[in-house]
């Protein structure tokens, strides 16, 4: 299990039997399980260093000078083994390997063939074709049903807010492994803006506790689809991607749904999720990763947390300067 040790997290897990709040943001929408939307708008791991004197025996064993001729003897085998795991996100290379990330290449990745812009009241036309995750190992999203195939679109766009939102937990509140939530337009569509820039990250989720507290990483990857009018997270414990690859499993997947009338009037994004048991993930891991990605990609306007951003766009270009420790110490202050 990829386990980060982190002193810090120590107050932030004695904290988390209470439900999350975030001064300033009261409003609660239809949720299960506690989802809440918030609307905010606000180099790799040195292991070379921890493991220097592991890494020196290891050296002097195999009749090498040092630590840099053990990582030339074994280069073919450290490139066969990245080789095999057939997908590449540059941040997550870096932290994966903890070597520094490779330089970025000039080939520009696909762009949707509009770009949502959102301001504090007006909601701007949404892309109308499927955009790449930015991953080489894209997840299929041709199982995702449309919204009008759940609802009765036309009914549920004739209904008060507050109808909606019932009945949308309603449909949601049999399965105990379910997750819900209405989020507001705007909010929303500024937070889809900034993940069509930067498709993947990595979350932490909080582990043991007193002198053993720590964080397991998890890697969250947006995926667009057009067709269905729908964009979906998928949240993997870091330690199976390594391991699989784009072959990885998925234990949380989250969906929203935008349908044009219902962003307009009331003004509204529907979400549904499902936590997939036995793969390392609990209902409560899966709220909190839920909480935390829409801290870091909400808000584009005033007020936008600089310190978060930085870090996704970093992350996204495999840039050295990204640090799991800067990303715990942003996820602290949230405490």
């Amino acid at each position: 299990m990829a386990i980060v040790r982190f002193p810090g997290l120590r107050n932030l897990l004695g904290r988390q039997q209470q439900p999350f709040r975030v001064p300033g943001q009261q409003r609660r929408w239809a949720q299960v399980h506690d989802v809440r939307f918030l609307a905010t708008t606000q180099a790799s791991r040195n292991v070379i260093e921890k493991y220097r004197e592991k890494l020196d025996r290891k050296a002097r064993e195999e009749g090498l000078r040092d630590i840099g001729e053990l990582k030339e003897a074994y280069r073919d085998r450290i490139q066969d083994l990245k080789r095999k795991d057939g997908a590449s996100v540059p941040g997550l290379d870096a932290l994966l390997a903890d070597e520094p990330a490779p330089a970025p290449t000039t080939t520009s990745s696909p762009t949707p063939r509009e770009q949502i812009q959102a301001s504090p009241g007006t909601l701007a036309e949404r892309p109308t074709s499927s955009a790449e995750p930015g991953t080489s190992g894209k997840p299929s999203t041709a199982s995702i049903k449309p919204l009008s195939e759940i609802l009765d679109l036309p009914k549920a766009r004739a209904l008060p807010v507050k109808e909606l939102i019932a009945i949308w937990r309603l449909r949601h509140a049999a399965s105990p492994t379910s997750l819900c939530a209405v989020a507001p337009a705007a909010p929303y569509a500024a937070m889809e803006a900034t993940a069509r820039r930067h498709p993947t990250f990595v979350l932490p989720v909080p582990r043991g506790e007193g002198a053993e507290a720590g964080a397991e990483m998890h890697f969250l990857q947006w995926v667009f689809d057009g067709a269905s009018g729908t964009a979906t997270v998928l949240f993997t414990q870091l330690a199976e991607y390594k391991a699989r690859g784009e072959w990885a499993q998925p234990h949380t997947s989250v969906t929203h749904y935008w349908d044009e009338a219902l962003a307009r009037r009331p003004g509204v994004v529907l979400m549904a999720g499902s936590v997939v048991e036995g793969r390392g993930a609990s209902v409560r891991d899966a709220r909190w990763l839920v909480m935390l990605m829409q801290m870091f990609y909400g808000g584009e306007g005033e007020g936008v947390d600089g310190g978060k951003r930085r870090l996704l766009e970093e992350f996204g270009r495999g840039d050295g300067a990204f640090s799991v420790e800067r990303l715990l110490e942003e996820v602290e202050k949230l405490g």
